[in-house]
């Protein structure tokens, strides 16, 4: 290669040609110049809130042939300004993974296998499991004053709940009785 040509490819010489910044020609390479966005092949974008902490960063959700192709930040969002955490850069693998999890897993007591149930089932599990335990540790008085409260459940929730579904699982836990109820948000 010559020495006028190796020279004149000098990304500082570009700057000095009118790209001062060095985020046009200066940052250009040929390689660089046939690059593409993933995103510009969506067929649309759903606007949509970051599901991992309570702070709501707005994402940007960009869908081809039907499926999440990527997932960035929402620069028209007040709280994120189009900036995203490394969890919520890492939000696209929550669906598209090939290690996610479409069936209840549930391991017996004791048990060393997983087995698969069908969500009524772990659902009715669950239900019939509240209700026993809630019957079990039940406790209508302490030291003669009136208590009505079950002792034997605790809720820890997560952070990415909303507002409304944290004020009705707050609603439904106190309806039952159960008072240890945090929030991993505050923690």
């Amino acid at each position: 290669m010559k020495l006028g040509k190796l020279i004149g490819s000098w990304p500082l010489l570009h700057q000095l040609d009118g790209d001062r910044l060095g985020l046009g020609s200066a940052a250009r390479s040929a390689a660089t110049a046939k690059l593409r966005a993933r995103t510009e092949d969506a067929e649309r974008v759903v606007k949509s809130v970051c599901p991992f902490c309570a702070v709501g960063c707005g994402q940007l959700v960009y869908v081809r042939n039907g499926e999440v192709d990527q997932i960035e930040g929402d620069p028209a969002s007040p709280i994120s300004r189009g900036r995203l955490c490394p969890k919520g850069s890492a939000t696209k693998s929550l669906v598209r993974s090939p290690l996610r999890e479409y069936k209840v897993k549930y391991r017996r007591p004791y048990g060393r296998e997983w087995e698969e149930l069908s969500l009524d089932e772990a659902m009715d599990m669950i239900a019939d499991r509240l209700i026993a335990t809630r019957a079990e540790s039940w406790e209508d008085e302490q030291e003669g004053k009136r208590t009505r409260r079950c002792m034997g459940i605790a809720h820890l929730g997560g952070a990415t709940l909303d507002i409304e579904e944290n004020y009705l699982l707050k609603k439904l836990y106190t309806a039952l009785g159960i008072v240890q109820v945090e929030n991993q948000a505050r923690i």
